[in-house]
């Protein structure tokens, strides 16, 4: 059942806005390890950025086809499947020997990552209701801006001091926690109805959207070049210790 009666759902928006910080940590972690990961799998550090490439073409290519593929899946059945799906790629990541496994790891991630921010939102609002949307939405997306601030450098920080590998065994940990939190507290609901649908070049008609996603992918663009080699870079001026 939809939960939009009198009692804000605090601790279940928090559970989505955990569930967005495991996808950031997953997402970027890697730029933090870069040269650690290059010398343990004996990769070039051209090579090893595209773990962070891998995890965004999964997005890509998942996020519209997947999205519209499971509009009729139950969206606590969905979102568990999504929880679980990084615990357990992030796992493989932190597993496996091979580059290529671990490339195959991060591509899946990153599906589980365009499912997760297709839904998100939604899911966020259709348990308040309507005067309180905004606020839903605000306390979910706070997962984002914590991730980038605070779990990046501290978890780059625990993989220098104890190993790339087992930091990613922690958010796997994390990640099984949290899919325990969600079957037993986050609200049941129900799939979409589509009562109606859009083609893309409509949706690109809409006034001004073409110029707010061509801006959207240019800092996308230039922020993810720059801080996927942010370890190279500082390894130049020989500041690569304090990359976190």
């Amino acid at each position: 059942m939809e939960r939009t009666n009198n009692i804000f759902p605090t601790l279940s928006l928090l559970a989505l806005a955990t569930a967005l910080f495991i996808s950031i940590l997953t997402e970027a972690l890697p730029a933090g390890f870069l040269l650690l990961i290059s010398e343990d799998l004996s990769v070039t550090e051209a090579q090893a950025g595209q773990l962070v490439t891998l995890y965004a073409l999964g997005s890509l290519l998942s996020a519209i086809p997947l999205t519209i593929a499971t509009q009729s899946w139950n969206r606590k059945k969905l979102l568990i499947i999504v929880i679980l799906g990084f615990g357990i790629t992030n796992f493989m990541t932190a597993y496996f020997l091979s580059f290529t496994l671990i490339l195959i790891a991060r591509f899946l991630a990153g599906v589980f990552a365009g499912l997760l921010w297709a839904m998100v939102a939604g899911y966020a609002t259709r348990m308040v209701s309507d005067d309180k949307k905004g606020r839903a939405i605000t306390i979910v997306m706070l997962g984002v801006p914590i991730a980038l601030s605070i779990g990046i450098p501290l978890g780059t920080s625990i993989g220098q001091l104890v190993g790339w590998r087992l930091t990613f065994h922690i958010i796997t940990i994390v990640s099984l926690l949290l899919v325990i939190f969600i079957c037993l507290k986050l609200p049941n609901l129900a799939a979409l109805e589509a009562t109606k649908k859009n083609s893309i070049f409509s949706v690109l008609s809409i006034p001004y959207l073409k110029s707010i996603l061509a801006i959207n992918f240019i800092f996308a663009f230039g922020h993810n070049i720059f801080y996927t080699y942010i370890s190279p870079y500082l390894q130049l001026s020989g500041n690569e210790e304090n990359v976190d």
